[in-house]
């Protein structure tokens, strides 16, 4: 009899550690970032291993292959591989307000991608004996990958991918920067023999920003010369000019400086990096585990959850930023999280699953051939729509293939 109280208790679990995902990524990725700038580490690496990586779907890898549910860990790489593309991709061309067209990085992109998916297809199919040593091939590739498309972005074959979450770093080093430009880019108006910001000059002779005292100043000023009847000494005509050129010159000095905000240490980039780290370690133990009890309630096989409930929730970002990105015209930040994520997933990712996995359980209760096979179709459609051109009904396409998919998987009613 299936215990609802602790299937409810696990789906919270798993709701829950969603959210620790989606932070853990954050942290990591964005503090990874940071320290491989401040360690002199080429742009293109960084962009390689952040935008165009999913270290969360490898923690989940990791986690599942711990608590000896490979089956499961399969289940989300080729599940995750399906949901980017039919249904990250199709709603990125869904919510696109024009026609999309694409560059020749993305079709780049998408064509390495239909060629790797190509051999891990063949690899599960027909060379799944060869395990240990297939696993290492697959880790080599993506070694082999991350040289050849850093070497082709430094000839300027390929752009690199874009970092969809360049714009919203989470600390001050980003605000810090944008004062500094935005104070630089301040035009300079001459003042006598010197050069001066208007920001600066209006500033000192008021003492302070407020709009309404900066407009008001002034008007007080000439009121106070056009009311006194009688010039008084200190308000002598002959001496005017000289009282002026040192009240400009009192600005000069006497101009506050701006203080903006320090620039975070190395030391704090690797504090957050391991607290990055450490969230998307939790979050992945309690994913997988949560996920293999639902299964167990249900009598299911784990790799079905794998590939439909656990690889859905784990590509909603993805997928919301498809959306936004989109809705914006930047068809480069849709290829860079669907092409480089799913290289991610089928190189290293299934590398390390079949290096430390259970090959045994992995050949009893792993991914069938339809969806393997649906794997495999998704790369071929995404690469024609590159290189033919997305239009929305090509979104809907499929999307709704992605619903029937989703659908035959429960269909099917794979048991353990």
């Amino acid at each position: 009899m299936i215990d609802y109280d602790n299937v409810c208790f696990n789906i919270a679990s798993f709701i829950g550690g969603l959210f620790v995902l989606e932070f853990g990524a954050d942290k990591f990725v964005d503090h990874t970032a940071k320290v491989a700038e401040r360690l002199r580490i080429p742009p293109t690496l960084i962009a390689l291993l952040t935008a165009g990586a999913e270290w969360e779907e490898l923690v989940v890898v990791i986690a599942a292959i711990a608590q000896h549910e490979s089956p499961l860990a399969m289940g989300n790489i080729v599940g995750s591989s399906i949901s980017n593309i039919l249904g990250a991709f199709s709603l990125g061309l869904i919510f696109s307000p024009t026609n999309t067209t694409f560059d020749r990085s993305a079709k780049i992109y998408t064509g390495v991608l239909l060629g790797l998916t190509t051999l891990l297809t063949l690899f599960i199919l027909f060379f799944q004996n060869l395990g240990r040593f297939g696993g290492a091939v697959l880790i080599l590739t993506f070694i082999i990958y991350i040289i050849s498309i850093a070497w082709a972005i430094y000839k300027g074959i390929v752009a690199p991918p874009v970092d969809s979450d360049s714009d919203s770093d989470s600390d001050s080093d980003s605000s810090s920067d944008s004062d500094d430009e935005d104070e630089s880019s301040v035009p300079l108006q001459k003042k006598g023999n010197r050069s001066i910001s208007p920001q600066s000059s209006t500033t000192t002779l008021f003492g302070n920003d407020n709009e309404h005292d900066l407009e008001a100043a002034p008007k007080r000023k000439s009121r106070s010369r056009s009311n006194s009847p009688v010039p008084l000494p200190q308000q002598d005509p002959e001496a005017c000019p000289l009282a002026e050129e040192m009240f400009d010159e009192v600005d000069l000095h006497a101009a506050p400086k701006v203080q903006h905000p320090r620039k975070h240490s190395t030391l704090y980039h690797l504090a957050n990096l391991t607290f990055g780290f450490l969230a998307l370690s939790l979050s992945g133990y309690i994913l997988s585990h949560s996920i293999s009890t639902i299964s167990a309630s249900f009598n299911l096989s784990s790799s079905l959850l794998g590939v439909t409930l656990l690889s859905f929730a784990t590509t909603l970002p993805e997928k919301l930023v498809s959306i936004f990105s989109s809705q914006r015209g930047e068809s480069g930040i849709v290829i860079a999280n669907t092409a480089g994520s799913n290289i991610f997933l089928v190189t290293l990712c299934a590398g390390v699953l079949f290096c430390s996995g259970d090959l045994a359980s992995l050949k009893l209760e792993g991914v069938t051939t339809f969806e393997v096979s649906a794997m495999w179709l998704s790369s071929v459609v995404l690469f024609g729509i590159v290189m033919a051109g997305g239009r929305r009904w090509m979104g809907w396409a499929l999307f709704g293939a992605y619903v029937a998919f989703i659908g035959g998987e429960f269909v099917l009613d794979r048991r353990s």
